[in-house]
């Protein structure tokens, strides 16, 4: 039942019968066991003098209670009397009981003083004993440790730094949890750290000075490397030199091709020594990686492998910088380039080492890509400092070092082929200095040259020319001697010049790794430039030197007919050395043909300006009398001089062509001609009398005697005299006085005067005019047919209405 209910029913029973009521909530509070406050309240709630009377209620109860406690002790009160009247008499027995067991305990405890004794003598001594057995198992705890621990400062001490980390890792994880307990283990514990960042430190600065060595080895290292790259090359060149000559495939008809291949092999500037003497050294001789190897393998065991690779390749780019950087001087000697090639070898064999003996410190990704970096640095450079060499020897020797340079890097698998690439670049290079030293080879063969046939006295002067330049001359071998070849001396000196450019282009293109058939082609282009260019220019320049004559201009001409029929020896020699057959491999032609057709054709060109130079300076000796009243009689002495030496000339020119020497005399003949007329013609000439136009006369005889005496053979008929056919009519027509014939047949094509010009004949005819009026020269004639007179008038009218008539037509 809940207090609600119970609190209900009490109130309930308060209001039938009161004092049953308080009897029935007595009995509800002695036998209930939950709260009674719900009892309690309905008594003191429930009327005003409740209280008083369940208290009253409450007092009966309790002294029928105590009523009831005290029948219960008056019923058992005589057993308890019976229990007390016995103790009382065991009392007595207690007392003697407890004397006897004082007694005996105390002859016990005399007689048990001295077992007590050697007892706690024995305690003592066991507690002993198990402190020190606990002394000894816990010594043997810490003692291996301290050995350890002494173990690693001895490795210390030593500078065996990885063994000593080894030995923290045993202490971290064997020892140092088997005496974690103790101080002197938190004291090592804590000390730890301080040695592994000691122990970095150290082997940081142990490759700092690895570095540091490295970078100023380099070139040594790089010497070596390069060096033995030159070794096995050379040994592999002799070892087919051997193999060719054994098996009979000489690949050089001459043998001075292979004699300078192999100095270019060998011209490398390395110090030579014994190989029986001096042992082949290796990268691992010249340098102690050791510094490497330890430091990788300490930050390895102190998980900061990442970092030190960092720093390792941060510092390698750093020195691959400076390594590639040159100095400013380099392109001056072949030492300088040498120094720079060796540097960055040594700097790549380094690197290829490590890459091969470690594992992730560097990799072929790195490698890679700081070698295509160092690759475009180095072709810059080498293309910017070779534009400054100017000496093909230097180009030469450059070129040689970067052959080996290549080789080396390829070895150790590095690409070169930008560098060969590069090479090509240079070839051109090399070739123009190439052309520029030979121009200034032909200058002074041109200069020391006499420009005349090479004299020969005996058999051996014979040989000596023949075996210089390929000459056949059947007829010339016929010939007794004293002789002379047609060629001056500059000839087989030319020849035997373009054979050494051609052995000089031939060492640039060996060893560039390229087919027979590219050197073969390399080879002709080189020496067509070599003729088309360098030689054609210096011809050219040749031919145009004031100082160069007539007769040195036609030896000139003789000379580069023979230049031009050598040029097929010379391809003949270009295959030789190549081993390249004209008739299986479509080959490069030589220009020289065209170079020499050009070069002959400016001297015929300058020998024909030349000539009528001389014909002009001759003519301006004249000196005619242009009043005088009748001729000498003979023809002008600055004629006969020019005429004589048209003849001695002419002489020469018997060793030209024939079609040249022809047009040089037709052209001569043209221009003596057209400058008599320009000086019968002159417009400061204002006066001719008849006898000048006489003794004008002779003089154009003895030209035209001079061409009809065939100076040149070659002409037909009278073809040479017709340069001189527009004076002669004209003469003929003021000699013979044949106006009227003029007049009529002018413009006829059978016309006797047909090459006579109006206006030629007019300026002349004016011109003797204004002298018979000066001079009187026609006053007799005047006054015996003054006719005449009239006539002249006429003709002049006549021939001035022809001028006009053609400059009206024109």
């Amino acid at each position: 039942m809940s207090a609600a209910g119970k609190s209900g029913a009490c109130e309930a029973m308060l209001e039938e019968d009161p004092d049953q009521n308080y009897e029935n909530v007595l009995a509800e509070i002695q036998s209930f066991e939950l709260p009674i406050e719900a009892t309690l309240r309905s008594v003191y709630d429930d009327q005003p003098n409740a209280h008083k009377k369940f208290m009253e209620k409450l007092d009966a109860c309790i002294r029928n209670h105590d009523k009831e406690i005290e029948k219960m002790c008056n019923f058992h009160h005589q057993g308890f009397v019976d229990a007390i009247t016995e103790l009382l008499k065991v009392r007595t027995d207690a007392e003697k009981l407890k004397v006897q067991v004082t007694d005996t305990n105390r002859r016990f405890q005399d007689a048990g003083k001295e077992v007590i004794v050697q007892t706690e003598d024995i305690i003592r001594c066991r507690i002993q004993q198990r402190n020190i057995t606990m002394v000894v198992e816990k010594l043997q705890l810490c003692l291996p440790v301290l050995e350890m621990y002494s173990k690693l400062k001895e490795q210390m001490s030593a500078k065996r730094y990885y063994s000593a980390l080894k030995t923290m890792e045993q202490l971290e994880n064997v020892f140092f949890p088997r005496v974690s307990q103790y101080r002197f283990c938190q004291l090592m514990i804590e000390n730890l750290p301080k040695l592994r960042e000691d122990i970095k430190e150290i082997s940081m600065s142990d490759l700092k000075d690895f570095l540091e060595s490295i970078r100023k080895h380099s070139d040594k290292i790089g010497e070596t490397a390069m060096k033995q790259a030159q070794q096995q090359k050379t040994f592999s060149v002799v070892l087919q030199k051997q193999n060719n000559i054994k098996f009979g495939k000489n690949v050089y008809i001459n043998d001075r091709i292979p004699e300078e291949r192999n100095e270019v092999e060998l011209k490398y500037g390395f110090e030579e020594e014994d190989e029986n003497e001096e042992e082949v050294l290796t990268v691992q001789d010249l340098v102690d990686f050791s510094p490497v190897y330890r430091c990788l393998h300490i930050h390895s065991v102190l998980g900061d492998e990442e970092t030190f690779e960092n720093y390792y390749r941060k510092q390698r780019k750093k020195q691959a910088r400076l390594v590639l950087q040159p100095q400013s001087n380099m392109h001056e000697t072949v030492d300088g380039y040498r120094r720079y090639f060796t540097q960055i070898v040594g700097f790549f064999v380094v690197e290829d080492h490590i890459l091969h003996v470690t594992q992730g410190l560097v990799t072929r990704a790195y490698t890679d890509e700081l070698w295509n970096m160092a690759l475009s640095k180095i072709i810059a450079v080498l293309r910017a400092h070779s534009s400054y060499c100017t000496d093909p020897d230097l180009v030469l020797e450059l070129k040689n070092l970067i052959v080996i340079f290549a080789d080396t890097l390829q070895g150790y698998g590095f690409p070169v082929n930008r560098l060969f690439d590069l090479l090509f670049e240079i070839r051109d290079q090399y070739n123009e200095t190439l052309l520029k030293k030979w121009a200034g080879v032909f200058r002074d063969i041109f200069e020391e040259d006499n420009y005349s046939p090479i004299p020969i006295v005996n058999e051996e002067e014979y040989k000596v020319v023949i075996s210089k330049f390929p000459f056949q001359d059947p007829d010339l071998e016929k010939q007794s001697f004293p002789k002379k070849f047609p060629m001056s001396q500059s000839v087989p000196h030319i020849y035997i010049q373009v054979k050494e450019f051609i052995y000089a282009s031939l060492k640039f293109s060996e060893s560039l790794h390229r087919s027979s058939t590219e050197i073969d082609d390399m080879l002709r282009k080189s020496t067509n430039l070599l003729l088309t260019r360098t030689l054609s220019s210096c011809l050219l320049n040749l031919i145009r030197k004031p100082h160069i004559g007539l007769t040195e201009l036609v030896q000139i001409i003789i000379n580069t007919t023979h230049l031009e029929q050598a040029c097929k020896y010379l391809e003949d020699f270009i295959t030789n050395i190549t081993n390249i057959s004209q008739e299986t491999v479509h080959t490069t032609r030589l220009y020289g043909l065209s170079t020499f057709k050009d070069a002959r054709h400016a001297a015929e060109g300058e020998i024909y300006t030349k000539l009528n130079q001389k014909i002009d300076e001759f003519v301006q000796l004249a000196d005619y009398d242009w009043t005088m009243s009748e001729p000498d009689g003979r023809a002008s002495g600055y004629l006969m001089d020019l005429i004589n030496f048209l003849r001695s000339i002419f002489q020469v020119f018997t060793h030209l062509p024939g079609k040249v020497a022809q047009t040089a005399c037709m052209s001569a003949c043209q221009h003596l001609s057209t400058s008599l007329m320009q000086m019968l013609l002159d417009n400061e000439l204002k006066q001719i009398s008849m006898g000048a136009v006489q003794q004008f006369n002779l003089d154009v005889i003895q030209c035209e005697l001079f061409a009809s005496s065939e100076p040149v053979p070659g002409f037909q008929g009278d073809t040479l005299q017709l340069a001189f056919i527009d004076l002669r009519q004209l003469l003929d027509l003021f000699m013979v006085w044949d106006w009227s014939t003029y007049l009529a047949d002018y413009g006829q094509p059978a016309s006797k005067y047909l090459r006579v010009n109006p206006n030629t004949a007019l300026t002349l005819l004016e011109k003797m005019k204004d002298t018979s009026k000066k001079n009187n020269i026609f006053a007799q004639f005047r006054k015996n047919d003054r006719d005449k007179q009239k006539l002249i008038e006429t003709v002049v009218k006549q021939l001035r209405s022809l001028v006009n008539g053609m400059s009206q037509h024109t």
